[in-house]
C-alpha cells in the first residue's frame, strides 16, 4: 500500500498549487473567450508587447519562447496562427535568415489592450483573497521560478 508524508493532500504544497492551478486558469479561459484568445495565445502576445516596449526591439521567436517559458516549436504555431488572424507580423532576420523577427500589428496591440485590462482584472479579484499576503505570495513565485532545476 503507497505511504504519504502528509495526512491529508490539502498538506501537500504540490497538491494544493495543482489546484490553484487549475482554479486560477478556469478564471483565465472567461477572462479571454470574449478576445477569442487561448491563455498561451495571450501571453505570448504580452510578452511580446514587453520585449518590445523593454527589450530593445523586435524579438526573435526563440527569444519570445525563452523569454514566456515555453518550448519553441509550440510557440512558433501559435504565432503561425496569431498572425493568421492578423495580430502580429513574423518578419525574416536580416542578420540570420533563419530567425523571425517579431512585431505587434496595430489590431494585435488593440486587442492585447483590452484582454491585458481583463487578465488583470481576472487576477486581482483571484487574489484578493490573499489581501496584503499578495506581495510575499508573488516573491515565492518568483523565487520558485528562478530556482534552479
Amino acid at each position: 500500500m503507497p505511504a504519504s508524508r502528509h495526512s491529508a493532500p490539502e498538506q501537500s504544497p504540490g497538491f494544493l498549487l495543482w489546484r490553484v492551478t487549475l482554479s486560477w486558469q478556469r478564471q483565465m479561459r472567461a477572462a479571454l473567450a470574449r478576445h477569442d484568445l487561448t491563455h498561451v495565445q495571450f501571453v505570448l502576445l504580452a510578452s511580446l508587447w514587453w520585449l518590445q516596449e523593454h527589450g530593445g526591439g523586435p524579438p526573435t521567436q526563440a527569444g519570445l519562447a525563452e523569454h514566456a517559458g515555453t518550448e519553441e516549436m509550440m510557440t512558433s504555431q501559435v504565432l503561425r496562427r496569431l498572425a493568421a488572424r492578423g495580430l502580429l507580423r513574423r518578419d525574416p532576420d536580416p542578420a540570420d535568415g533563419r530567425a523571425r523577427r517579431l512585431g505587434l500589428t496595430p489590431a494585435g496591440r488593440e486587442l492585447l489592450s483590452g484582454a491585458l485590462a481583463d487578465v488583470e482584472a481576472a487576477d486581482d479579484a483571484y487574489f484578493a483573497a490573499l489581501g496584503p499576503g499578495r506581495t510575499a505570495f508573488t516573491a515565492a513565485l518568483a523565487t520558485l521560478t528562478s530556482a534552479p532545476r
